[in-house]
């Protein structure tokens, strides 16, 4: 299924369970903080975490949506951010330069 599709689809789900309206960017970012936990899980566990990734991404879609933005949106800002940044490596980590 094409992304558009499922952020589509992700969005008539929470609004078929009033997670949008009745829920809060707090209750929902602790929502991202317990999926976030189980990525953290399965990847100390070394198991497949594409059912984190997508819990994530389905919490992050009520949270951009509840504020009247795409994924798309906030991704192109991010990457705005990014795209000039530099920096280097530190034990797998970018640490990127001070400003």
């Amino acid at each position: 299924m094409k992304l558009e599709t499922l952020i589509s689809k992700t969005i008539e789900w929470h609004l078929a369970r009033n997670l949008i309206e009745g829920s809060t960017d707090k209750q929902q970012f602790m929502k991202l903080h317990e999926e976030v936990g189980e990525l953290c899980e399965s990847i100390s566990n070394e198991t497949d975490v594409r059912d984190d990734i997508g819990d994530i991404m389905v919490v992050l879609i009520n949270i951009a949506t509840r504020n009247g933005y795409t994924l798309a949106e906030c991704l192109e800002v991010a990457y705005k951010d990014i795209k000039d940044r530099t920096g280097q490596m530190v034990d797998g980590v970018f640490v990127k330069d001070a400003a």
